[in-house]
């Protein structure tokens, strides 16, 4: 695959990854909300229209798909599906440096095993 290719797979995995962690922050504050009712998804809906960080998160959404539909034209999708795991890996990271959450060893051998994957998915033969 060329580079332009590769480029196009991560960039799509990058802006996904980017989607789910800007999308957290913006719910943080949903999980005030302590029961689910037609009250409660009203306001959510409210909330989360007012909220700049849903609105970047389905932004990179949107720029994810495109450029996700740009790569599959590109790359087998036997090779480009699977690296979409590699956004795993990134927003666990993320979510550790930016997000304040936990890191375990036991995520840490599931994460090198994702990668270890993806590398035998990207070198294997056809």
């Amino acid at each position: 695959m060329s580079w332009l290719t590769w480029l196009l797979i991560l960039s799509g995995v990058g802006l996904n990854a980017a989607a789910q962690l800007v999308l957290k922050v913006a719910t943080r504050p949903l999980a005030t909300f302590t029961r689910f009712d037609t009250a409660t998804l009203l306001a959510s809906i409210g909330l989360l229209a007012r909220s700049p960080p849903f609105w970047v998160g389905m932004a990179c959404y949107g720029a994810s798909l495109c450029v996700w539909l740009a790569a599959l034209s590109r790359a087998p999708v036997s090779v480009a599906y699977p690296m979409l795991s590699l956004g795993y890996v990134v927003v666990a990271f993320a979510s550790v440096w930016w997000l304040g959450e936990s890191f375990s060893p036991v995520k840490l051998i599931g994460i090198a095993l994702i990668c270890v994957g993806v590398v035998l998915v990207s070198r294997g033969g056809s």
